[in-house]
């Protein structure tokens, strides 16, 4: 954790210049090649990790059983939509007053990652590079759209890395993303209206 701190990672406030790591930190001596949790703690990760996307499909549940006909659950940028259409502006990751195009959701999940959202300092952000320690450099945002909110959120974060699209493909994911110098990139089965 001391290392993150460097990135401005952890608690509090990073001070004075920001520490950059060149090369991937080894794992600490008292490393477990396993891990293995009881089911409390599974469920405290889960709820650290994971709050807005089990937020949406929890409440969408809740919903759903109580609720006849359509509806959105939008958990910051994780929504769930059932019934639908529901069209979606895809903010532009530079110009928040933008849209780079929009999805329509039908019964489906759409979660969107970006540099410019969970951001606390020039180029901080985030979506962290575990080889390197700091935070992606070439993607800014990405849009995914799934049956379900863990495989859209999961899509969404994957897409920021070499072999995310491929990912996406495999499990049927939908997806639009946007690099750090502006060009739009997308799957071949996405169903965006884009305005490029």
């Amino acid at each position: 954790m001391t290392e993150l701190r460097g990135v401005g990672i952890g608690l509090g406030v990073a001070q004075g210049p920001i520490a950059r790591m060149a090369e991937p930190l080894p794992a600490p001596k008292d490393a477990k090649s396993e891990l293995s949790v009881d089911e409390e703690t599974a469920r405290v990760r889960e709820a650290i990790g994971a709050t807005t996307i089990v937020v949406s499909s929890h409440v969408a549940e809740i919903v759903a059983a109580s609720v006849a006909g359509g509806f959105v659950v939008d958990a910051s940028g994780d929504m769930a939509v059932r019934g639908g259409p529901v069209r979606v502006g895809l903010e532009h990751p530079f110009d928040p007053s933008r849209a780079i195009g929009v999805f329509e959701a039908e019964d489906a999940a759409l979660c969107a990652s970006a540099t410019n959202r969970r951001a606390w300092g020039e180029g901080l952000h985030h979506v962290l590079d575990a080889r390197t320690g700091v935070p992606v450099r070439t993607i800014a945002a990405t849009w995914a759209l799934a049956s379900d909110a863990m495989h859209a959120d999961a899509a969404a974060t994957a897409l920021f890395f070499d072999g995310g699209p491929e990912l996406a493909a495999d499990w049927g994911v939908s997806w639009v993303r946007m690099t750090t110098d502006g060009t739009v990139e997308w799957s071949v089965d996405q169903k965006a209206e884009l305005f490029l």
